[in-house]
């Protein structure tokens, strides 16, 4: 069983702010797949279905980001998982607004619900896709600048971004971390070329 957690606020007052980057991908996924969440035992929303007859599980924690590995270890426990096979969606300031970066493993990068994650598994060595939300402008604190919310035409823009991160999602589900990365390798050298056209 694979595992892709969205980090985010529960809520209609966050639904649509900049920290819960992870939580839209992860809705946006499901939206796409025609699948729901529903409540689960512990301290998250959970849905189930399979890719190429391959079951995974998306994870929507409800313990705010600040503390998500309450509901990250709640899931470890539950079905016995391996680091590698537990996908972190999250929101990085560190980004530009529609980027978005792989990685298999680090630390929490000034990201409280990743470092909640490291805490309570006691690892950072597991993949996370981070999405870009941009930097605080200098007279607005980083806790105001990410819980403001996405205007109209930003949603519309990250669209693309999350259509990428789709794909990737689909191949960490089929074929794990590896082939995740194989086809992170690939979008970003058609994006390369693209840019390198758009230039001539």
């Amino acid at each position: 069983m694979r595992v892709i957690f969205g980090i985010g606020n529960p809520g209609i007052r966050y639904e649509f702010t900049r920290h819960n980057a992870g939580f839209l991908l992860l809705d946006y996924f499901a939206k796409k797949k025609s699948i729901k969440f529903k409540e689960a035992t512990g301290d998250y929303l959970e849905s189930t279905t399979n890719v190429n007859d391959q079951n995974f599980l998306l994870v929507k924690p409800v313990t705010y980001v600040n503390t998500s590995g309450i509901a990250a270890r709640q899931i470890f426990e539950k079905y016995s998982l391996s680091p590698e096979e537990f996908l972190v969606l999250c929101d990085d300031t560190n980004l530009i607004n529609y980027d978005f970066r792989v990685r298999l493993a680090g630390g929490d990068g000034g990201h409280n619900g990743l470092n909640s994650i490291i805490y309570h598994l006691m690892t950072e060595q597991f993949p996370r896709i981070r999405i870009g939300i941009g930097n605080n402008p200098p007279d607005k604190a980083l806790s105001d600048y990410v819980l403001s919310e996405f205007s109209k035409s930003e949603l519309e823009e990250y669209q693309t971004t999350y259509n990428k991160c789709v794909i990737l999602i689909e191949e960490f589900i089929i074929g794990g971390s590896k082939k995740m990365l194989e086809a992170n390798s690939l979008l970003m050298k058609s994006e390369n070329r693209s840019n390198s056209n758009q230039n001539i």
